[in-house]
């Protein structure tokens, strides 16, 4: 009797409402040990749990430190800039430009990467790309040239201090437009127009000094009646240009037959440099008309006006035109005009091309500034 109560009282402190009997002993010598863990070690049903919270998966804590790193250097960044605003405003614009200047660079950079990519695993040619994707390589292009130049300036040591002053100091010769400001945008622009308009009297001199070269009766009359329309400031039609195809595609003025100071005068209006060998400068002229000329045939097959306003801007300027100052829609205009002649010419008919970059230019309402 004395031993039932023992165990009973004993199963009541355990909150166990069995009967008297063996079951009862073996459940008291079951629950000791865990009476004993209770102060000290965790109890064999709660590890998993617990072991599932405390130890994370290496993926997890990876995924952790970069999250905490990215948050925490967006915090300090974004403290940086508004520091750099508050003290040196004026070299925050500078920074902010060249910050994003790089993204844009990098940007360029990764989808030139891509469609070179295509052309390489589908053996497709430059002239078979989208208009879009051969005017990004070709920029690209001149812009990686003269990035070149400048990472080869700084590569003597301590080269680099001189390189950014320089780079300071001559915005418009060793920057690509990714870093310019808005209002060096139009300035500098305005400076190359400037630069290529003062070749334009030179060029048309040559076309009246050739006129007595040319055999066809015609054709003379035709040069005479375009150059005298072009001096007294009026801009001739599209038919008035076409007429001399001939001229062009064969002596006096074929690609072939161009002299030294021509090929000078009319790199200059292409904005290419003027001084290299002649038959460096002929090469150049060729590779530039017929990249030009590609173009224009991929654009005329997309539309003008599929275009965005900066990008028919962009297109007018390469062929000559100031646009920065000129209208989006006669800048439509004018650009319909170039692709009517462009795409009716040859290969052989280049020069016509050529020429044309202050045949129609020179006199186009508002490109006088």
């Amino acid at each position: 009797m004395a031993l039932s109560r023992v165990c009973w009282a004993r199963a009541g402190l355990w909150g166990s409402a069995v009967t008297p009997g063996p079951y009862v002993t073996r459940k008291l010598q079951l629950a000791r040990p865990r009476a004993g863990l209770a102060w000290g070690a965790p109890r064999l049903f709660d590890l998993p749990c617990r072991s599932s919270n405390l130890h994370l998966s290496p993926k997890a804590d990876v995924k952790s430190l970069i999250s905490y790193v990215v948050t925490k250097t967006k915090v300090i960044n974004g403290k940086y800039h508004r520091f750099l605003g508050r003290h040196f405003p004026r070299f925050y614009v500078l920074y902010t430009i060249f910050m994003k200047g790089l993204q844009m660079f990098w940007a360029d950079a990764k989808k030139a990467r891509r469609i070179k990519t295509y052309m390489w695993k589908h053996n497709v040619k430059f002239h078979q790309l989208s208009y879009r994707e051969m005017e990004h390589l070709r920029q690209f292009r001149r812009d990686v040239t003269k990035c070149l130049f400048l990472g080869i300036i700084s590569i003597p040591p301590f080269a680099n201090y001189l390189v950014f002053l320089l780079m300071y100091l001559f915005p418009r010769q060793l920057l690509i437009q990714h870093f310019w400001t808005p209002k060096q945008q139009i300035d500098f622009l305005d400076i190359y127009h400037a630069l290529r308009k003062q070749s334009h009297p030179e060029i048309l001199g040559y076309l009246e000094r050739v006129i007595p070269l040319v055999s066809d009766a015609g054709l003379r009359w035709h040069m005479t009646e375009l150059c005298t329309k072009i001096q007294h400031g009026t801009h001739p039609a599209i038919h008035d240009i076409l007429a001399l195809r001939e001229c062009f595609s064969n002596h006096p003025l074929g690609m072939n037959q161009l002299h030294a100071l021509q090929m000078k005068a009319l790199s200059r209006a292409m904005l290419l440099t003027p001084y290299l060998p002649s038959f460096l400068l002929r090469h150049r002229l060729k590779t530039h008309t017929t990249v030009i000329h590609q173009l224009d045939k991929a654009l005329a097959k997309l539309g003008i006006g599929h275009l965005t306003p900066q990008e028919v801007k962009s297109a007018c300027y390469l062929r000559g035109l100031n646009s920065t100052h000129i209208a989006e829609e006669r800048c439509r205009t004018w650009l319909g005009e170039w692709l009517q002649i462009s795409c009716s010419l040859k290969e052989a008919e280049l020069s016509l091309l050529l020429h044309n970059v202050v045949l129609l230019s020179i006199n186009y309402t508002g490109s006088r500034r």
